[in-house]
């Protein structure tokens, strides 16, 4: 079963997509913030980091960057989430490392096959 750690501020968004996920056949984890996120990134070693753009401590971005930058972790595919939209913003989630980048507000379903593709993709 496929490990999936959601870092998300949004108790609301994190408790929807673990019910999501979790009935799409996914193991869930989440956590609230960048930093506790990054600690769980590390101690986990999920199979896809799904990271929100705007949280307190990190940001979405700070995390994939320190991931990337770690050995350990560099390899973690990595989707961000955000209701950051622009060009410049799409360009930055991948320039600190992301393999993904999903818009808010985006539907479950669609998270669910974009983190299908990346497993695919990855072979987890």
């Amino acid at each position: 079963m496929p490990r999936i750690l959601l870092v998300d501020d949004d108790p609301d968004i994190r408790d929807m997509l673990t019910f999501k996920l979790a009935n799409a056949g996914f193991e869930t984890y989440s956590e609230a913030d960048g930093e506790t996120g990054l600690a769980a990134a590390r101690e986990l070693k999920p199979d896809v980091l799904l990271l929100d753009w705007m949280m307190p401590r990190l940001t979405g971005p700070e995390v994939c960057q320190r991931l990337r930058e770690d050995p350990e972790t560099a390899d973690t595919p990595i989707i961000l989430l955000t209701a950051r939209a622009q060009e410049a913003d799409v360009q930055r989630g991948f320039a600190t490392g992301a393999d993904d980048y999903i818009s808010k507000p985006f539907s479950p379903r669609e998270l669910v096959s974009r983190v299908n593709a990346l497993l695919a993709r990855t072979g987890g």
